[in-house]
């Protein structure tokens, strides 16, 4: 069954040394944004975005522990570790994921992000298939 309610958004890359990753997707064609500091999750944001490739976002941790230590300890050099949605219908989007069989564990409930200009992101374990994030853009009013 096909979700309606969940829009490919972008790759979230874990990197401990996040200079690196952006000379890489720079030299890919990609352009980076700023990097944003999101002290909800204690990390580093840059989204990187390009004419004909999907968009990536660099995560890299900030000062002190945070939700991405243990990628980047285990990962040294890098992992994309989440794949990112945008929906304009969370609770819809998520029952046809249960709807599906797929259980989604909710690993952070939906909050402001820096990185998206305030709109709401949550994070939710899908079992067998690993973290996505879900960016809650808003509807047009019609």
């Amino acid at each position: 069954m096909e979700n309606p309610f969940l829009k490919f958004h972008h790759f979230g890359l874990a990197v401990r040394r996040p200079r690196e990753a952006e000379i890489y997707l720079r030299h890919l064609g990609y352009r980076v944004g700023e990097f944003v500091f999101d002290p909800a999750q204690n990390v580093r944001l840059a989204m990187c975005v390009h004419d004909m490739q999907p968009a990536v976002e660099i995560v890299s941790p900030g000062q002190g522990s945070g939700p991405i230590d243990a990628f980047v300890q285990r990962h040294a050099s890098g992992i994309v570790y989440h794949l990112c949605y945008e929906t304009s219908d969370l609770p819809s989007a998520l029952r046809v994921l249960e709807e599906a069989g797929l259980n989604a564990i909710c690993i952070s409930p939906p909050q402001p992000a820096p990185l998206f200009a305030g709109q709401k992101v949550s994070f939710y374990n899908i079992i067998g298939i690993g973290l996505i994030e879900v960016l809650e853009t808003v509807s047009p009013k019609t």
